[in-house]
């Protein structure tokens, strides 16, 4: 898919069992043992759902997703099957889907967040300037902006729901909300997910500051990474040549679109305003510079 290709904002299938429009993605029912993912062009920014697509974008995340669901699965299975997209929709519903979905399983999901954080930025560096800590971590006094921590940190956070905001909590809450097992489980496996995909990314001109993953379980409770993982969407991208400590760098994720929208009289509630046509062109070609880099 090209950024020529029309942008989807919503899929419309009726081969299928409609489940779920999230912020990005669009669930149907496949059977009872599986799902049918359509990633859409739909961007969304401080929790809130833009009117505005992004062509291209549903095709860069479902290609980066599946790519780190291979390269790192041998720390932690995930939902990803084999299964043809295409198999499951009708000839005529073939151009929603093409290229922009995925075969799963149907898991149950875990109700939290599981945030990683290698450098001080973003809500990080403000709460870090408050206090000394980012989400109750206490951390070395002396750091700047866009610094590297020490080693990566769990800042675990509540999923909310469409429209709403996510909210920090901290690590015993996760605890309460999973057991003290499953949230040790889920901690040491989302750092282990950062820290590798991270060195990969370093080496290929990329610096993951930090990422969002969400993990769920199958009947017999096996932990398995879902959702997406490792894209502009869930993760802030630095280009490496261009990192500096003491600011904050550009990025190839949607953190130029935040920047846009910061400056606008918006008070981050429903509904957003229209992004111009440059912001948005801009944006897809971040997301497809840090795919070729990245895999390519």
């Amino acid at each position: 898919m090209t950024a020529a290709t029309p942008a989807v904002l919503e899929t419309h299938l009726t081969s299928l069992r409609f489940l779920h429009r999230g912020k990005v993605r669009d669930i149907y029912e496949i059977d009872a043992d599986r799902l049918l993912i359509v990633q859409t062009d739909r961007l969304s920014a401080f929790d809130v759902i833009l009117p505005t697509p992004i062509p291209g974008k549903g095709a860069v995340l479902t290609e980066m997703s599946n790519f780190w669901f291979h390269r790192l699965k041998h720390v932690i299975p995930n939902h990803l099957l084999d299964d043809d997209p295409m198999s499951f929709v009708s000839v005529a519903e073939r151009d929603q889907v093409a290229g922009r979905s995925s075969v799963v399983r149907r898991l149950a999901p875990l109700p939290i967040e599981a945030i990683v954080r290698g450098y001080v930025a973003g809500s990080g560096w403000k709460d870090y300037q408050k206090t000394g800590a980012i989400c109750g971590i206490a951390l070395p006094a002396g750091l700047q902006e866009a610094q590297q921590l020490p080693e990566p940190i769990f800042t675990p956070s509540t999923k909310a729901p469409k429209g709403t905001h996510d909210e920090n909590i901290p690590y015993t809450e996760a605890e309460r909300l999973l057991g003290a097992e499953r949230a040790a489980a889920v901690r040491a496996a989302a750092i282990r997910l950062y820290s590798e995909a991270a060195e990969y990314a370093a080496g290929r001109g990329i610096l993951i500051a930090d990422t969002k993953f969400e993990f769920g379980t199958d009947a017999q409770g096996t932990l398995y990474l879902i959702d997406e993982a490792l894209t502009p969407d869930s993760s802030r991208f630095w280009p490496r040549d261009q990192y500096q400590v003491g600011m904050s760098p550009p990025s190839f994720d949607k953190q130029y679109v935040r920047d846009w929208l910061e400056a606008q009289a918006w008070n981050k509630q429903p509904p957003a305003p229209e992004l111009p046509p440059d912001v948005a062109a801009r944006t897809g070609k971040k997301y497809q510079q840090a795919l070729r880099l990245l895999i390519v």
